[in-house]
């Protein structure tokens, strides 16, 4: 079951990429310029629709759940690029240097993806798909409050694993949706 989660995982992460490359064609990396809790309220946003939808079984506008998921993974993969590099007002990325920390990035959720199947034997695939909408909102939630601690945590992880685990909660509810279909 774990190679058919693997191919079903990049399956996801290809898509999001697509949009990530269409999306610089159309704006460039003009997200270069926004620090992390405007990053992290993008993602709130997604997640917050997501979860008006669940529950009130009903939607005005036409912007998929799936799109919003995607959108979720991709914001999160921007915003630990934006952890690390900071931000600026320089738009350059000749060298696709963005693109290049985008698939690590996105390499490295995926490594974390397997680890936390195996240890928790896909355990996801038995989820209902707003539960993974709650647990990235909670994942926010723990953000802002590590945000307002300056960044500094006790005895939890910090914003970057926060952040893996709300791409691969998202790409799991991608996964679910396209098995219910």
């Amino acid at each position: 079951m774990l190679q058919n989660t693997i191919e079903e995982y990049k399956s996801q992460i290809v898509q999001c990429r697509e949009i990530f490359i269409k999306k610089n064609q159309d704006y460039g990396p003009s997200w270069r310029i926004l620090r992390i809790p405007s990053l992290i309220d993008q993602i709130f946003i997604k997640a917050q629709r997501i979860r008006s939808i669940e529950e009130k079984k009903l939607q005005k506008i036409g912007d998929s759940i799936e799109g919003e998921f995607r959108g979720i993974i991709n914001y999160c993969i921007i915003t630990i690029i934006q952890l690390q590099l900071g931000e600026t007002f320089e738009f350059e990325d000749n060298d696709g240097q963005l693109l290049k920390l985008y698939d690590l990035k996105a390499s490295e959720a995926e490594q974390l993806m397997i680890a936390k199947n195996h240890d928790y034997g896909e355990a996801w695939r038995q989820m209902y798909t707003s539960s993974f909408t709650d647990l990235i909102l909670s994942k926010i939630l723990r953000i802002k409050q590590i945000l307002q601690n300056d960044g500094m945590t006790v005895a939890s992880e910090g914003i970057d694993a926060n952040l893996f685990d709300m791409i691969n909660y998202a790409v799991f509810a991608l996964i679910r949706i396209s098995e219910a279909s």
